[in-house]
């Protein structure tokens, strides 16, 4: 009850609202309203729709488009109104296979405005051609030959209705109505509810200049109340008509039907009045016909017009749209039982008597709607049914059938016996299996095949058939489906392939795992050389990834040189895999050989970054390079982007403070620093590589320290500190990890320091 009283208060504020705005906007749409009355031969209350309908499509207020009308129109049609009072005496109507002088005055009016030459409204006709109906400017034989411009031929106008947006000024064109003598066109379409109406098209001798916003207003102004003119002139109406709507279609429609009258008759309507109901028709509340006819919907069906029936019948009003809905939900009143309802809806403006809506709707029943998703199932899972009865060859096919296999439309349906003769001939065994499956044995069999007739054997059809036994148990008829898997075939084959490529991909992986894995075993020793000659000794570490598959490029090199001093290498190649260790063995190689030359670590680096881009293919490494001379007992050291070596002396550690030097491969001639320092008997020096400290989650600062930390503690010699800083490790790379410890050894009492 609340929601009907609101629909009843809605509907009083949309009249009032509507006398407010008449009264405001009566000077001038009063006017506009006559004149398009008198021109279009229709009563001013159809006059006044048609001006509203008019100021929708222009995005215009009434008041607006009047003026503009009025203003547009030849100074005959406004020159003799001043103001409110009795119109001039009409003019003669102007005959029936003749366009209204409305339009032919208001085109010439349009081109004037734009300095065109001529001008022509084309209307559209069915199939989307183009029929010239009004040109004034052009002459009656350029007229002619363009009678019927098809679709698809690029002359201006049918430009613009194929884009559905103006067109121009463009030019000069060459196929179109008189363009030897007018080559630049500017285009307007005309679009109504239902589709496109008609184009107007102004013509110039010389590119006019471009058309001010106000300009191009008006222009579509007068397109709207010519195109208007022309598709809206109403029929002659019969003698009968007056003495009421007629009923005829209604009555001789099988589904139940409502004639519903716009409510009020003039201006805007907010209700409906149910002006008749046919035979078919049976009340939802159980109401005879004359308890409904007469009556307003919202009155009626009070329910149903809250729950959005009325708004939906108001949009078809004002649109000129049909609808239609397979399941609309309402609900109506079965006594003062509210009542949900699903519906087949369908609802239609009539063109006489004007304004009046048809609308029928029924109650959907379960049948209807299991047949709707069946239907439904069918087409979405690409399924096609058959039949056929072995007894009398009738075949039934569902209509998707021909259509699935890829047959012309409207071939008949095939036989079950004649089915393998229309497949490739890779696939016709297996169909003829399933057919003698079903029809000679009475099993039900699957399979898949190819239409032979395609062009290109991609449609991939799979076929199941069943037998119907009699009441014998012979076959006396098949069922079956056919459905379209040629999606499921292309997944299926190419995950195979997938699949084959995938377990190719992993065995070669593992081939170069091990490849890699080989390589750095063969090139790391699991024990340093004896390095006691030079007064070191020596431990090293080697911790591969715990990932199979991230064998990296980390290496250690400890080896004594012709000079007596021993060269100490750490270094770390980027990436992982067989390209990360062979360029680690290239990199390892080279230094060693450069290091017989006796030049210090700085200028080794320095030729060692110079053959990386050779030896590596343009990779980039960091690495730690010290020599140490044990007549002085003093190291010389330069790094590459690497981490400092750590000092142990007297119970303390400390890395030692850096020297300039970037990673190798990054610059093609970088100068790298070089450090010295003195070193004490008892001495611990740790190089390492960044997989021993390196956390995603923080900088490398707070690792070290830590690091530094656990090598104070004392050990009882350096394989216990080693494995210690390995037990301690708090590195989440998982990355290798390659570990240096060498202690100065105490001098021999008999050698004179």
């Amino acid at each position: 009850m609340r929601q009907l009283l609101a629909l009843r208060l809605r509907g009083a504020q949309a009249e009032t609202e509507e006398l407010r705005t008449a009264l405001a906007a009566r000077p001038l749409t009063a006017l506009a309203t006559g004149v398009l009355a008198e021109r279009l031969g229709c009563g001013p209350a159809e006059a006044g729709a048609q001006l509203l309908a008019l100021a929708e499509r222009a995005h215009l207020g009434p008041q607006e488009l009047a003026a503009d009308i009025l203003t547009t129109l030849p100074a005959t049609t406004t020159g003799t109104t001043t103001g409110p009072g009795p119109a001039p005496p009409a003019p003669p109507a102007a005959p029936p296979d003749r366009p209204p002088p409305l339009v032919e005055a208001t085109l010439t009016q349009a081109a004037d405005m734009l300095g065109a030459t001529a001008a022509v409204l084309w209307t559209v006709q069915p199939g989307g051609a183009l029929h010239p109906a009004v040109a004034p400017g052009f002459t009656e034989t350029e007229r002619t030959a363009w009678r019927h411009v098809p679709p698809g031929l690029p002359t201006p106008a049918q430009q613009a209705l194929a884009a559905g947006a103006e067109l121009g000024p463009t030019g000069p064109v060459g196929a179109t109505l008189g363009a030897d003598r007018a080559p630049y066109r500017l285009a307007v379409p005309l679009h109504r509810a239902d589709g496109p109406a008609a184009v107007l098209e102004l013509a110039w001798p010389q590119r006019p200049p471009e058309p001010t916003p106000a300009e191009r207003r008006r222009l579509r102004v007068a397109a709207e109340v010519s195109a208007l003119a022309l598709t809206d002139r109403p029929a002659p109406a019969p003698a009968s008509a007056t003495a009421g709507p007629d009923t005829a279609a209604l009555d001789a429609a099988l589904a139940p039907a409502l004639l519903l009258a716009p409510e009020p008759a003039t201006g805007t309507p907010v209700d409906f009045r149910i002006v008749r109901v046919n035979a078919a028709f049976t009340d939802l509340a159980d109401r005879p016909p004359h308890r409904v006819e007469g009556r307003t919907l919202s009155a009626t069906y009070p329910r149903a017009c809250a729950d959005g029936l009325l708004d939906l019948l108001l949009r078809v009003h004002a649109t000129g749209r049909p609808q239609h809905a397979d399941s609309l939900a309402l609900t109506f009143l079965t006594g003062q039982t509210p009542t949900p309802v699903l519906l087949e809806f369908a609802a239609a403006r009539l063109a006489a008597p004007p304004g009046h809506l048809l609308v029928s709707w029924r109650p959907s029943g379960a049948d209807d709607r299991t047949d709707r998703l069946l239907r439904t199932a069918q087409r979405l899972s690409h399924l096609a049914g058959f039949e056929e009865d072995l007894r009398t060859g009738e075949i039934h096919w569902t209509p998707r059938t021909a259509d699935l296999l890829g047959l012309p439309p409207g071939t008949a349906p095939v036989p079950l016996a004649a089915l393998p003769a229309h497949v490739h001939p890779d696939d016709e065994q297996n169909v003829r299996r399933v057919v003698n499956s079903a029809v000679q044995n009475g099993r039900s069999d699957s399979t898949v095949f190819r239409m032979r007739h395609l062009s290109s054997y991609t449609h991939y059809v799979r076929m199941v058939a069943e037998p119907v036994p009699d009441p014998s148990g012979r076959t006396a008829a098949v069922q079956g489906a056919f459905q379209d898997v040629s999606a499921q075939h292309w997944t299926e084959t190419a995950l195979a392939a997938t699949t084959e490529s995938l377990a190719s991909t992993r065995q070669e992986a593992a081939e170069r795992h091990l490849l890699a894995l080989r390589l750095q075993q063969a090139i790391l020793p699991p024990a340093p050389p004896p390095l006691e000659s030079a007064g070191l000794r020596a431990a090293v570490r080697y911790r591969p990834s715990s990932q199979r598959d991230r064998v990296g490029g980390d290496w250690y090199d400890t080896t004594l040189l012709p000079d007596r001093t021993a060269l100490l290498v750490v270094g770390d190649m980027a990436g992982h895999g067989v390209e990360a260790a062979t360029g680690m063995v290239a990199l390892r190689h080279a230094l060693r050989g450069l290091a017989h030359t006796g030049a210090g670590p700085g200028r080794l680096l320095g030729w060692l970054n110079q053959a990386t881009a050779e030896l590596t293919g343009a990779a980039t490494a960091t690495v730690v390079c010290a020599r140490y001379h044990p007549d002085t007992r003093t190291l010389h050291w330069a790094r590459a982007g690497h981490l400092p070596p750590v000092l142990l002396r007297d119970g303390a550690a400390r890395p030692l403070p850096m020297p300039h030097g970037i990673l190798l491969g990054a610059a093609e001639d970088p100068d790298y620093q070089e450090h010295h320092l003195a070193m004490r008997p008892g001495d611990v020096l740790l190089l390492y590589t960044d997989g021993l400290i390196e956390r995603r989650d923080r900088s490398v600062e707070e690792p070290l320290e830590q690091l530094v930390r656990t090598l104070a503690e004392p050990a009882a010699d350096l394989d216990a500190l080693l494995d210690r800083a390995l037990a301690t490790s708090t590195a989440d790379t998982d990355d290798d990890t390659c570990l240096i410890a060498v202690e100065v050894l105490a001098p021999d009492p008999d050698e004179n320091v």
